[in-house]
């Protein structure tokens, strides 16, 4: 009988020195898994509106090559572009691109948004255009290019760390047609 009256506060004192160690898992635990969910968070958003630009831009290069303006195809994707606000966070540039005697020279350009972004294309009209090669048109044929820039804001702490180490501040995404 002394033998078990003796084991039972063993038991009691060494749960109570244990106690401590399980919080402190659980609190790191706990750090790694809202670190681990931050981040994601923010990476897919990023994944998401990276997407959105992308097909944003391929739209408005359908437009300007089925006759729409290019202002008005630039505030029509603007204007399209929930749950993004481009006309707060982002740009739209649109320009027609022409091969005259294989120099691409840049034929028409407009703009509409909220953030100062420079055209990768060029931006003085009758001056040369810069495009891929397999982007280029025909000799005498007009390719229209869509950029979309829009400047990403992490709604998270580690998606602010990451915007400054890893995902970029402005998404761009840019369509030929």
């Amino acid at each position: 009988m002394a033998g078990r009256w003796l084991a039972v506060p063993s038991r009691i004192m060494f749960g109570a020195r244990d106690s401590g160690q399980a919080i402190l898992e659980c609190a790191l635990s706990v750090t790694v898994m809202l670190i681990l969910a931050f981040g994601l968070i923010d990476l897919s958003r990023a994944i998401f509106v990276a997407q959105v630009i992308a097909n944003l831009s391929g739209q408005g290069s359908s437009m300007a090559s089925r006759g729409t303006s290019l202002p008005n195809t630039a505030a029509a994707v603007a204007a399209s572009a929930a749950p993004l606000d481009l006309n707060s966070h982002g740009r739209v540039i649109v320009s027609a691109v022409f091969n005259s005697n294989s120099v691409m020279k840049l034929t028409g350009q407009s703009a509409q948004g909220g953030i100062t972004a420079l055209s990768r294309v060029g931006s003085v009209i009758g001056g040369t255009a810069t495009i891929p090669a397999s982007a280029a048109p025909q000799l005498n044929q007009t390719v229209y290019v869509t950029e979309v820039f829009y400047s990403f804001q992490a709604i998270t702490p580690i998606g602010n760390f990451l915007s400054k180490t890893f995902l970029p501040s402005q998404l761009y995404d840019v369509a030929y047609y």
